[in-house]
């Protein structure tokens, strides 16, 4: 029974920290594709466009997994302010990803 407790109270940590971790990650790998994924002074890419790719999609989808618990926190909780700036802070952060992932597909445009 105890650790029956225990593991709920511990998912429920987990839910409860998701979207701050995965705005944490977000922004973190935002930066470092903003900085490195282009080309250096030489022309050449300071970053593999393979891995600036992974980094791009990997972000989006954590961002993207985090906007939607904070849609269904939402519904559950009704307006609370931190639930809102969390899901604005993921959606724009899956967005900005979204676009430096498609920027970096040679001849889109980017």
């Amino acid at each position: 029974m105890i650790r029956l407790f225990l593991l709920t109270k511990e998912a429920g940590i987990m839910k409860r920290s998701y979207p701050w971790l995965a705005a944490g990650l977000g922004l973190a790998l935002s930066l470092v594709l903003m900085r490195y994924a282009g080309p250096g002074s030489d022309g050449d890419p300071r970053l593999p466009l393979l891995t600036g790719l992974l980094m791009a999609e990997f972000g989006f989808l954590v961002t993207a997994i985090a906007a939607g618990v904070g849609i269904r926190d939402l519904a559950r909780q009704g307006m609370d302010i931190r639930v809102v700036a969390l899901l604005a802070v993921n959606l724009l952060l899956a967005a900005n990803l979204l676009r430096l992932g498609l920027g970096l597909w040679p001849g889109a445009g980017g």
